[in-house]
């Protein structure tokens, strides 16, 4: 997979929205129309119960809320597989069981990439001839950033503009604590390009 041609339909698994700083990137991404992005209810309740689990303060109720955000922000993005889809994938040798239903998802969403910190998960052998290409949300970001440098500051300022006390700084060094170092080192270079632009004196 060279580039990502439209329709870039990214289905996002459950630990990659698990994490604030990559699920606004790819929901910010996906506002402002380089990718579209899907899920599943039970990709939704996983992230849930992780959050609940993992997370100081997250309620159930904090993730009602925010399955209830997703869902009115993207009101075509929550994919329940069907019972074709499963059946595509039920004989499927992937390594673990628990995540046939993401891999469902995927073919019922029709699905381009499976975004996922768990590639290893998703064998090539069993992803490409289903017409799915499995990435970590490191390298879908990174490659969007080369490849839509100006619309990826926008997504990166609107996700340090939405998250109380957040900086450039922070935000980029989120990136890098969450998995994506690769983007977080584009990030910044995006960031101190615009600020030497915009502080260069007129001709």
């Amino acid at each position: 997979m060279t580039a990502l041609e439209p329709p870039r339909i990214v289905l996002a698994d459950a630990n990659v929205l698990y994490s604030r700083v990559l699920r606004d990137y790819l929901l910010y991404a996906a506002d402002e129309e380089v990718i579209s992005v899907t899920w599943s209810p039970e990709i939704l309740r996983e992230m849930t119960e992780h959050l609940v689990e993992n997370v100081a303060g997250f309620t159930h109720e904090s993730g009602e809320r925010l399955v209830t955000a997703m869902n009115r922000a993207f009101p075509y993005a929550e994919t329940t597989p069907s019972d074709e889809a499963r059946a595509a994938v039920a004989e499927a040798a992937i390594p673990d069981e628990d995540d046939r239903h993401v891999l469902a998802a995927a073919v019922a969403a029709e699905a381009t990439v499976l975004c996922t910190s768990n590639v290893r998960d998703f064998p090539e052998e069993v992803t490409t001839p289903l017409g799915v290409h499995v990435m970590t949300p490191d390298a879908l970001l990174a490659r969007l950033v080369r490849q839509f440098p100006t619309t990826m500051h926008r997504v990166h300022a609107t996700s340090v503009a939405r998250l109380r006390g957040a900086s450039d700084d922070s935000t980029i060094a989120a990136l890098g604590r969450a998995g994506a170092p690769r983007t977080a080192a584009l990030v910044c270079e995006l960031v101190q390009a615009r600020s030497t632009s915009t502080s260069r004196p007129p001709p």
